[in-house]
């Protein structure tokens, strides 16, 4: 699934595969995506590679991040 030897950073191909996720409906709208430690274990990488995964599904908008709680997919829902 990962190809540590490829072109592409590894960091990006797990967002990739968290963005196909979220694409094909498997991470719902406004629910939380894999935890960093779930990242590390399922891709088999180290912590700061998962750190960079999830900063560039937020960079590219598909997640946001609520401090103390954990990031969910989507834009952030208003506050009020």
């Amino acid at each position: 699934m990962i190809d540590p030897k490829g072109p592409i950073p590894v960091y990006r191909q797990i967002a990739d595969v968290i963005a196909a996720r979220i694409a094909s409906g498997e991470l719902a709208e406004h629910r939380p995506i894999p935890s960093e430690t779930a990242i590390v274990q399922e891709f088999g990488v180290a912590r700061t590679t998962a750190r960079h995964a999830v900063a560039h599904l937020r960079e590219r908008g598909l997640v946001y991040t609520v401090p103390q709680r954990g990031t969910y997919v989507g834009q952030e829902p208003p506050t009020t």
